[in-house]
């Protein structure tokens, strides 16, 4: 299973979203002059980014690139990087930026308009509104996974909602991440308060808290040492995906508690290469590379004629209406947001 501490997002359609973002006001992005292109080819990505090494490679001997790959840490890292050597870009095309981050890179201006010549027809779902620095690559879920077997062990009924986490009967058996260090943590955090509202979450996690709640900092570490479905830890609840199941069969998703998760790409402002960079873009939307996401970072592809493997068929789940929240509104919040829950979870 990849470690995604990444990546590896009120009830409402990623589509909504996009629409709402026309009205964010983000700095301006360089105009589409003259574009630059160089022989080497630099692409920062979060660090759950895994493709097959032929594929990568076949990529660099078709442009002739020297490609070089940069991978400092999950999206918000990711983010965080990019704005802070704005002025001196790091790379020339970035991958891993999802929807809990989006608004941020694109008020920060860190990106260069790019629109797909071939993105597919699904993908336009996922699109930013009228924000085309941004390209979306894949989409998945993050949702609460069950240890089926340990309930059937002990008789008790797996729970199915958030609500049902606070209940006395399932006190002390989830883990969960913390949104300051995990970008799943993040989207459980918004999972809450899409649910809950502004004025209701930090009641919830209150609670969460107050039945036993554990908090680690990443996705690999409860996965590796928590959760009883793929170790032999001693919590049968953790924050995960809802295509965890494909790697760990034992494990059931609580769709009532997904939030919607998309991963975009786009190039960089001030590239070196931005030819390579919209290169990169389209060999993302490409089949070959689409059809590899599922099992090598565990996500969906935007692309829905691409075929899933038959595991994901059987063992995945299928969520319908993942909660979501506007990019808006998740940029105005956010750090607001994870402060406050540190404030009332970590103390």
């Amino acid at each position: 299973m990849f470690a995604r501490s990444v990546p590896r997002w009120a009830v409402a359609g990623l589509a909504t979203a996009a629409v709402l973002m026309a009205g964010c006001s983000a700095a301006p992005t360089p105009s589409a002059t003259a574009l630059t292109e160089s022989t080497t080819l630099t692409v920062v990505t979060h660090d759950s980014f895994h493709l097959d090494q032929s594929t990568v490679d076949a990529f660099a001997a078709e442009t002739g690139y020297d490609v070089k790959y940069v991978a400092p840490g999950d999206a918000g890292v990711v983010v965080n990087q990019l704005v802070l050597t704005k002025d001196s870009p790091m790379g020339d095309v970035v991958y891993g930026i999802d929807n809990t981050f989006a608004g941020r890179a694109l008020a920060a201006g860190i990106l260069s308009d790019y629109t797909s010549s071939v993105l597919p027809e699904s993908a336009t779902a996922y699109e930013l509104g009228t924000a085309p620095q941004l390209t979306p690559i894949d989409r998945g879920e993050v949702c609460v996974n069950a240890d089926a077997s340990w309930y059937k062990a002990k008789g008790l009924a797996v729970p199915t909602t958030l609500d049902d986490l606070t209940k006395p009967e399932y006190e002390g058996q989830l883990v969960a991440l913390n949104p300051a260090s995990s970008s799943p943590g993040l989207a459980f955090l918004m999972a809450t308060i899409a649910d809950k509202g502004e004025s209701g979450y930090l009641d919830y996690w209150s609670a969460l808290k107050a039945n036993g709640v554990k908090i680690v900092g990443g996705w690999s570490d409860a996965y590796a040492n928590d959760f009883t479905a793929s170790s032999k830890g001693s919590y049968p609840l953790m924050v995960s995906y809802s295509s965890s199941p494909v790697d760990s069969p034992k494990a059931v998703v609580l769709t009532d508690t997904c939030f919607g998760q998309v991963e975009y790409a786009g190039v960089i402002a001030g590239a070196q290469n931005a030819v390579g960079a919209q290169k990169f873009i389209d060999f993302l939307l490409s089949e070959k590379v689409q059809a590899q996401i599922p099992e090598q970072m565990y996500m969906y592809p935007v692309d829905s004629a691409v075929a899933l493997p038959d595991a994901w068929a059987t063992y995945a789940a299928k969520v319908d209406k993942p909660l979501t929240l506007p990019i808006t509104d998740i940029n105005a919040g956010r750090t607001e947001w994870i402060k406050a829950w540190t404030a009332t979870v970590i103390g």
